[in-house]
């Protein structure tokens, strides 16, 4: 929603009716902070921690002249006392981004109305995290640094790759804020490069003009070596996301503990994580499918990376859909078959339609699934694990395929891409181990 179409007055702050710390900070800052006032009945919301204020929970602007995108706001209830402040965008349908509350500040003033000090405070924070979970170890330097609004900075992906750290951008104020990320993770020590991809679907609805927005991929640093769970792999910082799905680390660790003999076939397999990780389980036989040509050359790359006998793995270029239909129609089976999709529901919106799609997939998979083997199955769509409907399009596709089938393991993400408890859409990854009878 615009800002011509926000209820905005152009006026200088009154005074609080209420003073508060972050009131006092305001008032101590060389330039005017404005405040966005919340209607009635909608602050509650924000004040349990929820970090993005959409514009219809927006009663009012004040301040003179109007903040722009990436300004410094606060965000008040219709008393005018301030709850907390954040970054405002002008265009986007999240009129305040909420960085601070107003107790976090009075416990610690020291970030308040600081960008720069904040997210040098946030990100050592989210290195100690990480730290905690055992992140970066000798098996595994491959992982997520900096998780949105998991790690409190929202619009902001930071995955590490070795020594190189790859920062997914998703909002204006990340835009903004650019050159000081960058020298915040340049200055960790352990990060030797830095590679920005700027998300130009999701920034083009936050109003910005991507013409200046180039991805920075060198051809030195295009590919790219890293190791995870002991399994290595050679990734593009040019592919997908940020060039590695770190989130289903523990997913295909699970995995490699439960192949040894088995017959597994990795549908959408990308570069190869489930099916290199099924191999060094001592599966007995291992077939990946994908339709990206780029992906696999780096999979069959990564076959030979770890000593991995090609008679036992082998990845082949075919659309998944068709893949199994021809395999059905042979009544070829396998002792554990995954299917890990791209995402089908990028919105809401098309969630019923993308549930269709979900279902025929799935229907497909089970059917050539062994009976008593195991199908894992996964959504990286927000809107299909947040509607809570996962579960039933799989029982939808069960009966599509005249089998019974029976939840054994449901997880997520790894653990290194924390979710804000007040923000649950940041929940976005199912991932479903089926017994199939």
């Amino acid at each position: 929603m615009l800002l011509s179409s926000r209820l905005t007055r152009c006026l200088a702050l009154p005074p609080a009716t209420t003073t508060t710390v972050l009131h006092d900070i305001a008032s101590k800052q060389a330039k005017s902070v404005a405040k966005v006032i919340l209607k009635k009945g909608k602050t509650q919301l924000f004040r349990d921690g929820s970090p993005m204020v959409y514009s219809g929970a927006v009663d009012s602007i004040i301040g003179r002249p109007p903040p722009k995108t990436g300004d410094v706001v606060l965000v008040a209830d219709g008393a005018q006392k301030p709850i907390g402040w954040g970054l405002y965008n002008s265009s986007s349908m999240f009129c305040v981004r909420l960085m601070q509350l107003e107790e976090e500040v009075s416990g610690d003033p020291s970030c308040a109305l600081n960008v720069e000090k904040l997210l040098e405070t946030r990100i050592d924070a989210a290195v100690n995290l990480r730290k905690n979970l055992g992140l970066p170890s000798a098996t595994t330097d491959a992982y997520r640094l900096v998780n949105s609004e998991g790690d409190r900075l929202s619009g902001l992906i930071i995955d590490v790759f070795g020594d190189i750290a790859v920062i997914a951008s998703s909002a204006a104020w990340v835009e903004k804020y650019k050159e000081h990320i960058k020298k915040c993770i340049s200055g960790l020590g352990v990060i030797n490069s830095v590679v920005w991809r700027p998300s130009t679907d999701i920034l083009k609805e936050e109003g910005l003009d991507l013409t200046d927005l180039d991805q920075e991929v060198s051809e030195s640093t295009d590919r790219v070596k890293v190791v995870e769970n002991g399994i290595s792999y050679m990734i593009s910082l040019d592919g997908q996301k940020t060039g590695f799905y770190a989130d289903q680390r523990e997913n295909r660790r699970f995995i490699s503990t439960i192949c040894d003999g088995q017959k597994v076939l990795d549908m959408c397999c990308y570069t190869g994580g489930f099916a290199l990780n099924a191999a060094c389980g001592h599966a007995l036989d291992v077939t990946g499918i994908d339709s990206s040509s780029p992906a696999l050359e780096l999979a069959n790359q990564n076959i030979v990376l770890n000593n991995l006998d090609p008679e036992r793995i082998s990845f082949v270029k075919q659309d998944a859909t068709s893949f199994m239909k021809n395999a059905a129609s042979r009544n070829e089976a396998w002792d554990i078959v995954i299917l890990d999709p791209p995402k089908l529901a990028p919105r809401r919106k098309v969630l019923q339609s993308a549930s269709g799609m979900y279902r025929n997939l799935n229907s497909l998979a089970m059917r050539l699934t062994k009976p008593g083997g195991f199908l894992m199955t996964c959504s990286c769509s927000g809107a299909m694990t947040q509607s809570g409907q996962f579960l039933p399009v799989l029982q939808g596709a069960a009966s599509m395929a005249g089998r019974k089938i029976t939840l054994v393991r449901q997880t997520g993400a790894a653990c290194d891409h924390p979710i804000d408890p007040s923000y649950p859409e940041g929940a976005y990854l199912t991932n479903i181990l089926l017994r199939v009878a």
